[in-house]
């Protein structure tokens, strides 16, 4: 069985990028346009794009945008491409694009057509990563399996066919998932109104359940593996990832339950030795007092909002990338893997 997408969470166009507004699924499917990069600092923080490989893409184009606004000024251009970074400081693969848009920018004299093949080639080769990702990964779905997810890891999260879902989607293609589950993921409950919405339009039988349910579910041997994204992986394999997943991940290694991360190379940072050194964006605490316009907690309570949490290396089964499963020792495979991509 072949499973196809219809719908692009970003795409190029030559009137801007055009974005799917993820803030307003499941209910509504409607898009927004960027045309400067200001357009597309506010697509990222507030989340009308969200998912570390999509930021990426997206932030390709932020610099090519970033190059028409300023002009050959080369200054300006700078300061334009910081900001952009600052969008989301969790997500790696932001500062990773812009990094490398804008070398392309400087080396070619601010040339607008070497600029934007450079972002157009950010998202071919992640969509390809992906894919790749999704063989490798479904090496380790025994037949039958029923699986766990957490956040949103499908094509809204990437520039397309998705990394921990897209590891999934090419399972079940394969006839081995029985069955997922999606926790809702509060407080944005990007698996309840995005994972859920993806796994409904790709016709894969699933199961939305609260967050505090998936203990339950792992305790009582109704779940063979747990298959999650990352936002950032550090140089000895700790995972930045939606905030949930550190509690996931020693539930799973309690019971014994496989723990796997999926993520494009892209996404690790060599250069940070460990967790502790990553930055956690702490998100506004509307998003947990409230419920879209809702309120649901009484006015003047301190809130604790953190959007990512940090899982030890020791409590993941394994790290799917496109080039390969890592396995522990994390610190050495990672050492490998840098070596072997010129990094």
């Amino acid at each position: 069985m072949e499973l196809h997408e219809d719908f692009k969470a970003l795409e190029m166009k030559e009137d801007g990028l055009v974005l799917i507004d993820q803030r307003l699924l499941p209910t509504r499917l409607e898009y927004i346009t960027c045309r400067t990069s200001e357009d597309v600092f506010y697509a990222i923080r507030e989340m009308v794009v969200r998912g570390a490989p999509a930021i990426g893409g997206v932030a390709g184009y932020g610099v090519l945008f970033a190059a028409r606004e300023a002009r050959g000024d080369s200054k300006r251009f700078e300061e334009i491409c910081a900001h952009l970074v600052d969008a989301r400081p969790t997500a790696v693969n932001l500062e990773w694009a812009v990094k490398r848009v804008a070398a392309v920018a400087k080396a070619s004299s601010m040339d607008l057509d070497a600029i934007r093949s450079e972002a157009d080639a950010i998202v071919a080769e992640d969509i390809a990563m992906n894919h790749r990702i999704g063989e490798i990964g479904s090496q380790v779905v025994r037949p039958g399996a029923t699986i766990l997810t957490h956040c949103n890891t499908g094509a809204l999260a990437t520039c397309g066919w998705g990394t921990a879902l897209g590891v999934i989607k090419t399972a079940y293609g394969q006839g081995r998932v029985a069955h997922v589950y999606a926790d809702e993921t509060r407080p944005r409950l990007q698996g309840a109104r995005l994972t859920a919405w993806e796994l409904v339009r790709a016709g894969i039988p699933a199961t939305l359940i609260p967050d505090s349910a998936a203990a339950t579910l792992i305790r009582d041997g109704r779940i063979d593996c747990v298959i999650l994204g990352a936002d950032r992986i550090t140089a000895d394999g700790d995972v930045a990832n939606k905030l949930g997943t550190f509690a996931l991940s020693v539930v799973c290694r309690r019971y014994g339950v496989p723990f796997y991360s999926a993520a494009p190379t892209t996404t690790i940072d060599f250069d940070t030795p460990d967790g502790s050194m990553i930055p956690i964006e702490e998100r506004d605490g509307g998003e947990v007092t409230h419920v879209g316009e809702s309120q649901v907690a009484p006015d003047g309570i301190d809130v604790y909002n953190p959007s990512f949490d940090v899982t030890p290396h020791e409590n993941i089964t394994g790290i799917i990338t496109e080039c390969g499963i890592l396995r522990e020792p994390y610190d050495v495979a990672i050492a490998e893997l840098r070596k072997s991509l010129g990094r």
